[in-house]
């Protein structure tokens, strides 16, 4: 069985964009239900970056999920090392802001990838970036992971693939 690694974006496009809050309340209850039943979870970055905004959507985590939903992402750290490696190899394709931001330890990006592909047969990370391999002003999570092997979906994809529907 596979479980999701969600990535910022899930959370905060969501709330701002097609499922807010205070109006898409089923879109809530399933990211509720499938965190307390353990198929989606993130990593401590993700929740950083979350919390730099104390709005509803911190209130909502703060009241719904499982104080075990977000993990602790330094485990991993031979894996990021081969991420932080790949991002510099690539100096020739994107530009030195592009890669100083990916790597920024303070981002989840270069971290929820190390944590998927240090269990890259039972995670698929959730992100609503889309793959662009010519850009060079921005690494995108969806081409890091084709590089590694990583398994990715978006939201809507992680919904129909366990069946889930409102």
């Amino acid at each position: 069985m596979s479980f999701y690694l969600v990535d910022t974006n899930f959370f905060i496009q969501s709330h701002r964009g097609s499922y807010p809050l205070d109006v898409v309340l089923s879109y809530w209850s399933k990211v509720k239900q499938l965190a307390n039943e353990r198929k989606i979870f993130s990593i401590d970055k993700v929740k950083k970056e979350i919390y730099k905004n104390d709005d509803s959507l911190k209130k909502w985590y703060e009241e719904n999920l499982p104080k075990d939903f977000f993990i602790d992402s330094t485990s991993i750290d031979g894996f990021y090392i081969r991420i932080v490696n790949w991002a510099v190899s690539k100096s020739n394709h994107y530009l030195p802001k592009a890669i100083a931001e990916f790597l920024d330890a303070d981002e989840a990006d270069a971290w929820i990838i190390s944590y998927a592909l240090a269990n890259v047969d039972n995670l698929i990370i959730v992100t609503q970036e889309i793959s662009e391999p010519l850009r060079k002003n921005k690494i995108k999570i969806p081409d890091v992971c084709v590089e590694f092997g990583v398994k990715f979906t978006n939201t809507i994809g992680m919904f129909r693939s366990l069946g889930m529907t409102f």
